[in-house]
């Protein structure tokens, strides 16, 4: 039983791996979030 739980712990590991390299990355002066802000201003 415990190797089901350590197989869905390691794919959920490498889940989380993925998601986190992928995600795109906010920079302070990226201007597409300063025109997100001004949006949300309005």
């Amino acid at each position: 039983m415990w190797v089901i739980f350590l197989e869905a712990g390691l794919a959920l590991l490498l889940l989380s791996i993925i998601v986190w390299a992928t995600w795109p990355r906010r920079r302070q002066g990226d201007p597409t979030n300063s025109q997100t802000e001004e949006k949300r201003d309005e």
